[in-house]
């Protein structure tokens, strides 16, 4: 790798993951963290995840490359608190919403700054979370490339490629619909999921009852509630439309099982097994 030094701006599991995975790559280089969080900070140093801890965005805009893995209005927020970059320093986010974000960057400062989305996490949280190989063989989404200097574009490349990442290219109004779908939806329904378990059912029940397909699908439901409520609110429009199909065909089944009709339901639960297909 090029770069000498990396900052991480949040060290939570996005953060912390991709201090191991630079640090398996270059040994060498040097990573510079920064958290609000003065815990997680020290928490992050102490288990190897950076080398040194930044206190301010000036000391880390100083590194030739810049991570912002912090939710999204934050990414917003902190774009608007840069002041100067140096022509090939290179700030790349990887907030799960891309077209807010793509367009909030003030213009001065846009060619330095990628708009990426890698296709991987977990529902931890916090530098603890961290782990080796989060990102290795996952999609990284590289959004309105066009709208970034050459020099940002290769430098973003050749980073996501080194830790193992596939790249994807696309816009971010584009990106942010197929997210809404595949992502933000399912974190909507298992929040549901969990919330109308509860409201039915006792402790002891639930811990007795509760079998691998409850997990699978209400697993996602421990994940930030600060950090969704950032992204349904960028994403609203998109992630409305997405929920609007699922009660479509939600409903397709309860009027189906109303009726009885069987046959019916058998067919539209054999077009759902096409799905593990495409995904196998």
């Amino acid at each position: 790798m090029k770069e000498g030094t990396i900052g991480i701006v949040g060290l939570g599991l996005m953060g912390g993951s991709l201090g191991i995975a630079l640090k398996k790559i270059s040994p060498d280089l040097k990573i510079v963290g920064l958290d609000h969080n003065a815990d997680h900070a020290a928490q992050a140093l102490e288990l190897h995840l950076i080398d040194t801890v930044a206190n301010t965005i000036d000391a880390i805009t100083a590194c030739d490359v810049v991570f912002l893995t912090i939710p999204v209005d934050s990414i917003i927020a902190v774009a608007q608190q840069i002041k100067n970059l140096d022509e090939y320093c290179t700030v790349i986010d990887l907030g799960s919403t891309k077209e807010k974000i793509s367009h909030a960057i003030p213009s001065h400062l846009r060619k330095n700054f990628i708009t990426a989305h890698p296709m991987t996490g977990t529902e931890k949280f916090g530098p603890a979370a961290a782990t080796e190989g989060l990102y290795t063989d996952k999609v990284v989404v590289l959004c309105d490339m066009e709208m970034s200097g050459v020099h940002q574009q290769e430098v973003a490349k050749r980073i996501f490629t080194q830790i193992g990442m596939k790249l994807v290219f696309m816009g971010s109004k584009e990106h942010d619909r197929h997210a809404a779908f595949i992502s933000h939806m399912p974190h909507a329904l298992s929040f549901s999921l969990a919330n109308s378990v509860m409201q039915q059912e006792d402790r002891n029940n639930i811990i007795a009852l509760a079998g691998g397909g409850f997990r699978d699908m209400s697993r996602i439901a421990k994940s930030s509630p600060s950090m969704w409520e950032d992204i349904f609110r960028q994403n609203k429009i998109n992630v409305l439309q997405a929920i609007k199909a699922f009660e479509t065909e939600l409903d397709k089944c309860r009027t189906m099982v109303e009726k009885e009709d069987w046959k019916a339901l058998n067919s539209w639960m054999h077009e759902a097994n096409k799905l593990h297909h495409i995904l196998s």
